[in-house]
């Protein structure tokens, strides 16, 4: 089976054309650099996103906190993520960069804030 994406690891934005078996990459055409072949295959065979959301706060200046995590995971684990974050709620100030969730579901990855919250209401 042949998949068409855009490599999104350079500026060039190749079109890619791969062919895929089952969940795995056999090759890749459309490639003008090198990080495309490794781009394509971690797009086939597992790939990651970025979780970037909002988390409900209490008393604080700010209904809701832009928040996000600090490095992919996996995009299975999406829907699982944002349940959890729907169950979060902050009452503490935080500075941006902050850490909301360490290791957020096992996911090696932190849940960050994204902009200052300062004073409670």
């Amino acid at each position: 089976m042949k998949r068409l994406m855009t490599c999104i690891e350079c500026p060039k934005g190749c079109r890619l054309t791969a062919g895929v078996g089952g969940r795995r990459l056999i090759s890749v055409t459309g490639q003008k650099c090198p990080r495309g072949k490794k781009y394509a295959k971690r797009e086939v065979e597992s790939p990651m996103r970025t979780l970037t959301t909002t988390v409900l706060t209490s008393r604080l200046e700010l209904k809701m906190l832009p928040v996000r995590t600090n490095k992919p995971i996996p995009k299975s684990k999406l829907l699982e993520a944002m349940k959890a974050v729907k169950r979060m709620t902050l009452i503490s100030p935080v500075r941006t960069g902050s850490v909301i969730a360490p290791n957020f579901l096992g996911l090696d990855a932190d849940l960050i804030a994204t902009r200052d919250l300062g004073k409670k209401l």
